[in-house]
């Protein structure tokens, strides 16, 4: 059974992590400027997975201390989205990073799919349960439901991370993803401007 901590408003200054954590987000929708940053969940990889609801108008100093600190890897999946909304409801640039996506699309060339429940199906043979995806994620209490679906978009990252990084070596595209994840800030910031719609980079 995995561990799921949930706090409001904050990380707990006496929660630390090494040198690698998982994270995700959960918002009330995909629009960057309407929508709020509602949960930010985070795994050391051990099995146990610390969810903090973030509250309007909360600064959230330790958990944007934690992101920005250089000496520790931040594992996403669809880095893209999390690190823009994270900039733009809190303020800060997460870095440095590893996305398990694009690593995937990267190393997995043969798979039309690189959703995480596609990741962990296919490298790790686990199911995962994505119902509650579009539920009320800025509700007051988490149910059950949520929170089990919440930690598990972080407890399996570490391992991918691992086996991903292990393929993009094997294919000769480990440089290549790594300046992709340096560009990820950039990518984020382009997103938070509108320049994705017309994509900058599109013909």
């Amino acid at each position: 059974m995995n561990q799921i901590s949930v706090y409001q408003g904050d990380l707990p200054a006496d929660i630390e992590f090494s040198d690698a954590v998982a994270v995700d987000t959960e918002t009330m929708g995909l629009n960057l400027h309407r929508d709020r940053l509602c949960l930010v969940q985070l795994s050391a990889g051990d099995g146990t997975a610390v969810l903090v609801q973030i509250l309007p108008q909360t600064d959230c100093p330790n958990l944007k201390k934690l992101l920005t600190n250089k000496n520790i890897l931040k594992i996403f999946h669809f880095a893209r989205f999390d690190i823009a909304k994270i900039k733009h409801d809190l303020g800060v640039i997460t870095t440095p990073v590893y996305c398990t996506k694009i690593a995937s699309k990267l190393a997995r060339t043969s798979s039309p799919s690189h959703s995480l429940k596609s990741l962990c199906h296919d490298l790790l043979n686990i199911d995962l349960q994505k119902e509650q995806q579009t539920s009320d994620w800025g509700a007051a209490s988490l149910n059950e439901e949520q929170k089990k679906y919440a930690a598990n978009d972080v407890l399996y990252l570490h391992q991918l991370k691992e086996i991903t990084e292990n393929l993009l070596k094997r294919e000769g595209r480990y440089e290549l993803a790594q300046a992709c994840f340096h560009f990820l800030p950039i990518r984020a910031e382009l997103d938070l401007q509108d320049f994705n719609d017309p994509d900058i980079f599109a013909h």
